[in-house]
């Protein structure tokens, strides 16, 4: 009697044969997460050596979802292919070989499409866990260029294994002779090329900023006019940080062919500027002030060749050039040191019976301000 009900067909296919699909999708769907995660803790034994300071979690951790997906795709197609009927239906003709083409084929193909989808999906995963290991590595290194090479390496490689994932899908899903395609391209892979001209271009650049260094991942620089940190150097682009923490894109191609400046490699700051002091101020003066400011700069731990220059008569004012440079630190630091500069040359000019001049009208008999008692 059982015998006879798990023989009994519904629309083509026995009572054994669904319940056969059905026990493959329930075990598939029940145990795809232990299976995933003892596969890539078995996997993760080849990269042990390999990986040594990174814990074993974040390789699991990574390729759980495409081990899961892969297994899920293969448990369906498996289930699938208990059943005969309605999967031998003719839905068309091939128009070469002329052979039917059945809901099962399409099915295959479906399956076969996402079956490779996620190996390459689990590849892609394998390594975004290398450039991890890399980039820890990276960081434990006082070469910063490491810090910059890693990120591009791996995007170099997953677009690559992109590249190959495509070309796989024709060949096995879509059976195109990938060889013939490549080959046949010609005048239209010419054409391709002239169209992805400012790629091609990015893609060289980046190449040119890891041969000739301009730069690495944490320097400052400045780009016509444009100043940020360097973040990171993409397979087209390279990522600043301004400093008002903004991200700033900037095409490869435009770093190289731009006048680049690398802010972080100089080791002073130059500084320069005028000061204008009325010109009821004497010559004696005016040499004490000169005398007195080139006297500080000299003192300060903070600059260095620093000098002070009556420079010329301008329209309302006698003109002071005062130049310094200051030992390349933090920006903030920086502006606290010209700040204080600042403040002192206003002291320096007041003691000496000047002042600063601005564009007004003095009667000649006008006052000038005492110099203080020291």
């Amino acid at each position: 009697m059982d015998n006879q009900f798990f023989e009994q067909i519904f629309w083509g296919n026995t009572v054994k044969q669904y319940c056969i699909f059905v026990i493959i999708i329930l075990l598939g769907l029940f145990f795809k997460r232990l299976v995933s995660r003892l596969f890539s803790q078995a996997l993760f034994k080849v990269f042990r050596k390999f990986a040594e300071e990174v814990k074993g979690e974040t390789f699991v951790a990574l390729l759980l979802k495409p081990i899961e997906s892969f297994i899920t795709f293969c448990t369906i197609y498996l289930a699938i292919n208990t059943l005969s009927h309605p999967l031998d239906i003719v839905i068309g003709h091939r128009t070469k070989a002329k052979l039917p083409v059945t809901i099962g084929d399409c099915l295959d193909k479906i399956f076969l499409f996402l079956i490779i989808l996620s190996v390459f999906w689990i590849i892609l995963r394998i390594v975004d866990f290398i450039a991890f290991v890399l980039k820890h590595k990276a960081s434990i290194t006082n070469n910063r260029a490491d810090d910059q090479l890693v990120p591009f390496l791996k995007e170099l490689t997953k677009t690559l294994i992109c590249f190959l994932g495509f070309f796989v899908l024709l060949g096995f899903v879509f059976e195109i002779n990938v060889l013939t395609l490549i080959t046949g391209l010609g005048i239209g892979g010419i054409a391709i090329a002239l169209a992805a001209k400012e790629s091609l271009e990015n893609l060289i650049g980046s190449f040119t900023i890891f041969l000739d260094k301009p730069f690495t991942v944490g320097d400052v620089v400045k780009v016509d006019g444009i100043e940020g940190t360097i973040e990171k150097v993409g397979f087209r682009s390279t990522w600043l940080i301004s400093p008002d923490k903004t991200t700033i894109v900037i095409p490869n191609r435009a770093m190289i062919d731009g006048v680049l400046e690398n802010v972080t490699l100089r080791n002073y700051r130059r500084v320069s500027f005028f000061i204008g002091i009325v010109y009821e101020t004497n010559p004696a003066d005016i040499k004490a002030i000169l005398s007195a400011i080139e006297e500080y700069l000299s003192a300060n731990k903070n600059t260095k060749d620093g000098y002070a220059a009556f420079d010329n008569f301008g329209d309302s004012a006698l003109n002071i050039q005062v130049v310094y440079l200051v030992v390349n630190m933090e920006h903030s630091n920086f502006v606290k040191v010209k700040e204080e500069i600042n403040f002192k040359l206003m002291e320096i000019v007041q003691d000496y019976r000047s002042d600063f001049a601005y564009p007004t009208q003095r009667s000649i008999g006008d006052p000038l301000p005492q110099k203080n008692e020291k």
